[in-house]
């Protein structure tokens, strides 16, 4: 085989190099809330309602003036009293309204990463992340045009992750999961919107957001890692299975896929701009 691409250069700085040609999953960055604790995080994003509505609570299904079925957790260590079943919130931003008690089910059930996302309006509140096993994420610049983009080169990104044992975030912890079909290679246009797909990308790799452990959609194989709902184009020159070009729609969809997971814009100005 031929030897990789020059690197590409960064979409946030066209003018300088990437310093390496991977970006790795860092272990001090995006990690988990440790230090909050679970009835913290329901209380930072949801506040109680004094007035209850005549509605249905959307997790649990049952009227809100009816208390919740979960089981209260025992009170903090200081003293706090837990969230009782007959507590009424509503998000800060979105405004649903739900048993608190049933989003604390919900949160304690997930990644508890310190992020909640409405059940209602999926609105993402904090910064979500997910289960993605360690692996690398490579970035390489090709000339050879993509169909449908006759104007602009090629972005290849090459996503390698080993088989390993699953942690506690996964189904089966303790169990190894497989890798298959790893390297995976993916092609974005070089463009403006392609460049700032891919650091949306990025974004998205360090968040743990790209894959996850679960059961093969096409296989059926169970405890190993899939694709995680960012759709990506893995044909480069054709578009026979729906995952190549050209594909005129493609760019918007996937910007759309990954502001569903928090990730925006937003997230790649720097720290304290507006």
């Amino acid at each position: 085989l031929p030897p990789p691409p020059p690197l590409l250069p960064s979409a946030s700085r066209p003018n300088k190099p990437h310093s390496s040609s991977s970006v790795r999953r860092a272990k001090r960055q995006h990690r988990r809330v440790l230090t909050r604790s679970s009835e913290d995080v329901i209380r930072r994003y949801m506040e109680v309602v004094a007035e209850v509505p005549e509605e249905d609570c959307i997790i649990c299904m049952d009227q809100l003036s009816s208390p919740s079925s979960y089981e209260t957790p025992p009170s903090s260590e200081d003293g706090v009293q837990s969230v009782l079943p007959d507590t009424v919130g509503k998000f800060i931003t979105c405004g649903h309204t739900l048993h608190m008690l049933c989003m604390l089910a919900m949160y304690n059930n997930g990644t508890k990463d310190g992020s909640l996302q409405c059940p209602s309006c999926k609105t993402i509140y904090g910064e979500k992340t997910g289960t993605q096993p360690k692996g690398k994420m490579e970035i390489y610049s090709i000339a050879q045009s993509l169909p449908g983009h006759p104007d602009c080169g090629t972005i290849q990104i090459i996503y390698s992750v080993p088989p390993g044992v699953q942690g506690p975030e996964h189904p089966n912890p303790g169990q190894l999961y497989t890798c298959r079909g790893f390297p995976r290679f993916c092609f974005l246009p070089d463009n403006d919107k392609g460049r700032k797909v891919l650091e949306l990308l990025k974004v998205a790799w360090m968040r743990r957001l790209i894959f996850t452990v679960g059961t093969s959609s096409t296989t059926g194989e169970p405890d190993t890692v899939v694709w995680n709902g960012i759709h990506h184009k893995t044909e480069m020159m054709s578009n026979l299975s729906g995952h190549g070009y050209p594909d005129p729609n493609y760019l918007d969809n996937v910007l759309s896929e990954l502001a569903s997971q928090g990730v925006t814009e937003d997230c790649l100005k720097p720290p304290g701009s507006s």
